[in-house]
């Protein structure tokens, strides 16, 4: 695809004889008279390096002119071109962020380098944004069960392809893992994956976060916007929570993927793309059809390469990598390092997770903040995992026992100290040495820590 670039110059004649040169080096130029004009097509159009002229008959000046776009579209290189150049303008220049300077009269080769050197610049930099998108986010797919093995199988065989996805799974899953994962091993994974929460968006701001709106189409549209899919022409469009939007959206998304053409919300250009969707829900799509709240049609046209991820339930024999992968992560978050004893982890593997992986993450996280210990043991995991179903209790000095009831950290703290304590004393048969070198505590500031709890050893 020829990157487009954009002119900006208030003479006729030095638009058209850069217009030539441009398409002579297989460019598709775009021409603006005025600022104010090619600010408009920045906003339309997908542009890929500017030539801006500094002196502009208008009532905008270049260098006003490159504030805008730098604070706007800060990944376009702009070259400045003048006739009446300065060392004092061209650092200004510079200083507002312009890639580059170039006198007039145009020289072909100068002209030629500067643009290659400008649209090499770029794309290191998107390289390296999404290379830090990618270090930045966790993608990978944890397990050695069959479910995982499989799924992995489904990804390696999609990806290369052009093909549309609907990633199926419940909450917790790790649905936007895998979307990410193709991704990352698709022909197009030198370009960003945009991607929109359909279910965190309000119904009626959904079309123009998707298609984009034109300055003036409803109140507090103070400017042009480039929706979604504008994003992520050339590359792919990720639809989380697909199930969660409305049938007025729907039908607009429906034509829209049939066609690869839209308009802005208050506008009447047509647009092209060329995007690839991933979409991703934890509903039963099939029972939405059938209550009427998901269009079928839809439905087939998204549905070209089902993959459904399989819940933790499924695969429990990966209850042990994904809780070492979870505490590397928490360790890199600067917290402590925890291990779980094989007992520990027996335990989590006959849970039922019904949050999935999600809910054991957080329960990890939990774990390793309110545990003092350094080893997380059975006894440990019993305490944390089910609170609801057995709510942690507090034994009173008479002996008495009862549920947590306090409202305040401090007072939740000092029940959950209690509890603890209480459970390392009952292991260690009262012995204050061995439970004070099992909780990693010193001998007297554990006696100090039970006669302030008011408990007896």
């Amino acid at each position: 695809m020829a990157k487009h670039i954009l002119i900006i110059d208030d003479e006729a004649s030095i638009r058209e004889t850069l217009s030539g040169i441009l398409e002579d080096e297989g460019f598709a130029p775009l021409c603006a008279e005025s600022a104010e004009t090619g600010l408009t097509i920045l906003e339309e159009k997908n542009v890929d390096l500017i030539l801006l002229d500094i002196w502009l008959g208008d009532n905008m000046d270049g260098l006003t002119a490159l504030e805008k776009i730098k604070k706007d579209h800060s990944a376009i290189p702009v070259i400045m071109i003048s006739g009446h150049g300065t060392i004092e303008t061209a650092v200004q220049a510079t200083r507002k962020g312009a890639f580059d300077f170039v006198e007039k009269p145009l020289s072909y080769d100068k002209i030629i380098l500067a643009i290659s050197n400008g649209l090499r610049f770029a794309q290191l930099e998107k390289e390296n944004k999404i290379l830090r998108d990618k270090t930045s986010k966790e993608i990978k797919i944890t397990g050695s069960s069959a479910a995982i093995k499989e799924l992995r199988e489904q990804i390696n065989r999609v990806a290369p392809t052009d093909a549309w996805v609907l990633i199926r799974g419940d909450h917790g899953t790790g649905k936007e893992l895998v979307a990410q994962a193709i991704h990352r091993h698709s022909l197009v994974a030198d370009h960003p994956m945009i991607e929109v929460n359909c279910a965190a968006i309000p119904d009626e701001l959904i079309e123009s976060e998707l298609f984009g709106h034109e300055k003036g189409s409803f109140t507090g549209a103070y400017s042009s916007k480039r929706g979604k899919f504008d994003q992520a022409d050339g590359g792919i469009l990720f639809l989380d929570e697909i199930g969660d939007m409305s049938l007025k959206t729907q039908a607009k998304i429906l034509r829209i993927l049939q066609e690869q053409t839209f308009e802005r919300v208050g506008g009447h250009k047509t647009i092209a793309v060329n995007v690839r969707v991933l979409a991703a829900t934890n509903k039963n799509l099939e029972e939405e059809i059938e209550r009427g709240n998901f269009r079928a049609d839809l439905f087939w046209r998204l549905n070209v390469v089902p993959i459904t991820v399989p819940s933790l339930s499924e695969r429990l024999e990966d209850i042990k990598p994904l809780v070492e992968d979870l505490m590397n992560n928490l360790v890199g978050r600067g917290l402590a390092r925890k291990t779980f004893s094989s007992g520990a982890l027996t335990l989590m593997s006959h849970h039922s997770w019904p949050g999935n992986v999600r809910e054991l993450r957080n329960f990890v996280e939990r774990i390793a903040i309110m545990c003092p210990s350094d080893s997380i043991q059975k006894a440990d995991i019993s305490l944390f995992l089910n609170p609801a179903a057995n709510p942690p209790t507090v034994i009173e000095s008479s002996g008495a026992m009862r549920p947590y009831q306090e409202n305040t950290f401090k007072d939740a703290k000092k029940s959950f100290e209690r509890v603890y304590l209480q459970q390392k004393l009952h292991e260690n048969n009262g012995n204050i040495s061995q439970t004070a070198e099992q909780v990693g505590m010193e001998r007297s500031h554990l006696h100090k820590k039970l006669k302030s709890l008011e408990i007896s050893s």
